[in-house]
C-alpha cells in the first residue's frame, strides 16, 4: 500500500461505481490500493449509507469542510490584526481571547480561543513574522537562586518587622494600598531597577535607580510612594536585601510600614515575583539599566498597567485602580 494521500475525484468515482455494482469496501480498497478503513470513513462522512454515496457530492462536501478548517486568523483579517496588535503589547493568548469576548460579545468573527492562537503561531512557516510573534510570548522564567544565596550571607537588617506581623487585610487583598517591592539586577550586578506592585490591583511602578545602595533605594521608593493618595499607602512587603536597610526612615517619610519576608521564600511576595517575570520580557537578564531611558521605563510601565490580567477577571490594572480612585 502506497503513501497516504487524500482521495481524488477519480478515486471517489471508482468508489461510487464499485458500490453501485455491489462490491465490498475491501474489494474496492484493493483496486484503489487504499486501506478499507479510509473508504469506510469516506462513505460515513459523506452519505447516509453505501447505496446513497455519490462521488461528485462527496467531493464537494470534503472541499467545503476543508475550507471551514482554514485557520480563523487567516479567514478574518480584522481579528488577525487585533490579535497581532495585542501580542505586540505582550498580552498572552488567553488574555486576548478573554478580552475579545468582553469587547465583541455578539460578533463570532471576533472570537477565538487561546489554543487557536497558540496553534496558529506555532504552525506558521519559519520567517520573520513567526520569529517576531513568538518573541512576544512570555517565556518561562528561571528561579532567581543567586539572590537567595546573597541574602543569607549578608546578615540581618536592624529592627525588621516580620511578615508574620502583617495584618490579615494584606494577605486576603481586601484593601488596596499594600505593595510588594524588589530590585531587578542589571548586567554584572552593576545597575538595578526598582519594582513596586500593588497587591490588589496589580498596578506596577518601575523605579529607576542611580545606585542600588540603601540611601538611593529609600529615596527613590519614597519619591514614588508619596505621590499616591493616602489610602493607597498602607504597607510594603520586601525581601531581606540590604538595600532596604533604611526601612525605618522610609516609613517615617511615607507612613508605609515595611514587612520583611523570610529568607529564601519568594512565594511570600508572589505578586512581585510574577510581575518581575513580566518585566523581564522587556529587560532580560544582562540588561544595563543605566543605559535605559526614562521614556522606555514609562512605556513598559504603561504596557503592564494596560495589560488584562486573569486574576483581575481580565480587567487591566489601570481599569481596576481607576475604579478605586473614583
Amino acid at each position: 500500500m502506497g503513501k497516504y494521500s487524500r482521495l481524488s475525484l477519480a478515486d471517489r468515482e471508482e468508489l461510487s461505481r464499485g458500490l453501485s455494482k455491489g462490491e465490498s469496501l475491501r474489494q474496492i480498497a484493493r483496486h484503489l490500493d487504499r486501506h478499507p478503513s479510509t473508504l469506510s470513513r469516506e462513505v460515513s462522512r459523506n452519505a447516509l449509507n453505501a447505496e446513497s454515496y455519490r462521488a461528485v457530492s462527496a467531493n464537494g462536501e470534503t472541499a467545503a469542510r476543508r475550507e471551514i478548517r482554514k485557520r480563523k486568523l487567516d479567514q478574518y483579517p480584522r481579528l488577525r490584526e487585533y490579535v497581532f496588535a495585542k501580542l505586540e503589547l505582550r498580552w498572552s493568548p488567553e488574555q486576548i481571547a478573554q478580552v475579545l469576548r468582553r469587547e465583541f460579545p455578539g460578533d463570532k468573527a471576533m472570537q477565538i480561543s487561546h489554543e487557536s492562537i497558540y496553534e496558529y503561531l506555532y504552525v506558521l512557516p519559519r520567517g520573520e513574522l513567526k520569529k517576531t510573534l513568538i518573541k512576544y510570548l512570555r517565556q518561562e522564567r528561571k528561579k532567581r537562586r543567586e539572590r537567595t544565596g546573597l541574602k543569607e550571607q549578608r546578615g540581618k537588617i536592624p529592627e525588621m518587622i516580620s511578615i508574620e506581623e502583617r495584618p490579615a487585610e494584606v494577605a486576603d487583598r481586601s484593601v488596596p494600598g499594600h505593595w510588594e517591592g524588589d530590585l531587578l539586577m542589571g548586567k554584572d550586578h552593576r545597575s538595578a531597577l526598582g519594582t513596586l506592585v500593588e497587591r490588589k490591583t496589580r498596578w506596577v511602578y518601575l523605579v529607576p535607580l542611580k545606585q542600588k545602595d540603601a540611601l538611593c533605594v529609600r529615596k527613590a521608593f519614597a519619591k514614588t510612594i508619596t505621590r499616591l493618595p493616602k489610602r493607597l499607602r498602607r504597607s510594603m512587603t520586601y525581601d531581606q536585601g540590604k538595600e532596604m536597610a533604611e526601612h525605618k526612615l522610609f516609613t517615617k517619610q511615607t507612613k508605609v510600614k515595611v514587612y520583611f519576608a523570610h529568607p529564601g521564600s519568594p512565594w511570600e511576595r508572589g505578586t512581585c515575583e510574577n510581575t518581575n517575570g513580566l518585566i523581564r520580557q522587556f529587560f532580560p537578564k544582562g540588561t544595563d539599566f543605566s543605559k535605559v531611558s526614562l521614556k522606555e521605563f514609562r512605556w513598559v510601565e504603561g504596557l503592564l498597567n494596560g495589560r488584562p490580567r486573569k486574576t483581575l477577571g481580565f480587567q487591566t490594572p489601570k481599569e481596576v485602580i481607576g475604579t478605586l480612585l473614583r
